[in-house]
């Protein structure tokens, strides 16, 4: 792996410029830093004291949990430092793709920025954790699907057989087999230990609640026989990953915080617009990594084919910007299925005005110096 200092160079060389997100706004972060600042770099977009304030922070630690995953709040936050898009805004960002647990080193102050799969992943980490604040969300598609061998005609063939599901039964999967009617106490609940769709095509489990980017996505390009059932077939409303920050650092450094999601925001408009550009980028980054045989270009490119109409889809409005609204179906979801004993209100989970505040309209704004 090429050195830190290698690799800002290498993705100062790469840096690009998209006509359509480089508009001439004067940028308009406060400074606590005085007019004799050192002078900013020739790549940067922002001005002596900005550069100095987020660089003062330090090190700032993005995990991510899903590895080189082609996912929002995950691929732009890889491409924004490959893009060089930290770097102009003097942020030094260090992503760790190892699979940890990111919303535990996050809660913990160990790390900064972490992205998880839905509004209910993070309502039901919140009432165990207070030190985590959800500051965008990508989509208002639930990511999960139940997927299985072709001999179920409906959810209720399920009686009598099996369903597997990762870490645990989502409540937006609980919703889905409610509103069908199935009797759960005659559905057998198996936890998998891996990630192999092909299960359900050699009936091992007759279903599985998984990703719909993902294993179905496989099957189909494998041209394996198998059923899908998506959530609003059932009425059943969600949200699409969302990006969650250490509250202790958000209060300290709102600026910087933001700065780092107007980079990661970049990066996704570009990846909106040059999916094979992104796409080329993320594979490669996943096999100088060793990981490239988890995260081939081709699985890739079938996630983000997926998820990037999820985004383009939302109708929270601009890429990133979250609403109160967006989450109150999950949260119902999450209150009948999600067996907690506590439930914050959205309002103390989110922040609705960082990510908002960095469009004017549906522009995102990129500094001038």
């Amino acid at each position: 792996m090429a050195t830190p200092s290698a690799q800002r160079a290498r993705r100062r060389v790469a840096a690009t410029v998209t006509t359509a997100l480089s508009l001439t706004l004067v940028f308009t972060g406060c400074s606590t830093q005085s007019s004799s600042s050192t002078a900013a770099p020739s790549n940067a977009a922002v001005d002596a004291d900005t550069c100095a304030r987020n660089k003062a922070v330090g090190t700032i630690t993005y995990i991510s949990g899903y590895g080189y995953s082609a996912s929002a709040g995950q691929m732009d936050v890889f491409l924004a430092q490959e893009l060089g898009y930290f770097d102009e805004l003097c942020l030094d960002v260090e992503i760790n793709a190892s699979g940890a647990n990111g919303q535990q080193l996050v809660a913990a102050g160990q790390a900064q920025f972490t992205a998880l799969g839905s509004a209910s992943d993070v309502m039901l980490a919140a009432a165990n954790s207070k030190n985590l604040t959800a500051i965008a969300t990508y989509g208002t598609t639930p990511p999960f699907s139940i997927f299985g061998n072709e001999k179920l005609q409906s959810l209720k063939d399920l009686e009598g057989g099996s369903l597997g599901y990762f870490i645990n039964l989502t409540p937006i999967a609980s919703a889905m087999l409610d509103n069908a009617g199935v009797d759960a106490s005659k559905v057998e609940m198996v936890k998998m230990t891996n990630y192999d769709p092909t299960v359900v095509v050699r009936d091992q489990v007759d279903a599985i609640v998984g990703y719909a980017s993902n294993q179905p996505q496989a099957l189909r390009a494998a041209d394996q026989p198998f059923v899908e059932f998506l959530p609003d077939e059932f009425d059943v409303q969600g949200t699409y990953n969302v990006m969650e920050v250490n509250s202790k650092f958000l209060s300290e450094h709102r600026e910087v915080a933001a700065d780092f999601m107007r980079a990661s925001l970049r990066a996704l408009g570009e990846c909106l617009e040059q999916s094979d550009m992104c796409i080329d980028k993320l594979a490669a980054l996943a096999e100088a990594n060793n990981q490239g045989a988890a995260f081939p270009r081709e699985q890739l490119a079938r996630t983000w084919e997926v998820e990037s109409a999820w985004v383009r889809d939302s109708t929270g409005g601009a890429p990133g910007v979250q609403t109160a609204a967006m989450w109150e179906p999950e949260y119902a979801l999450v209150q009948k299925y999600g067996d907690v004993k506590s439930l914050p209100a959205i309002a103390d989970m989110m922040d609705e005005d960082l990510v908002a505040d960095l469009y004017q309209g549906d522009a995102l704004v990129w500094p001038a110096k």
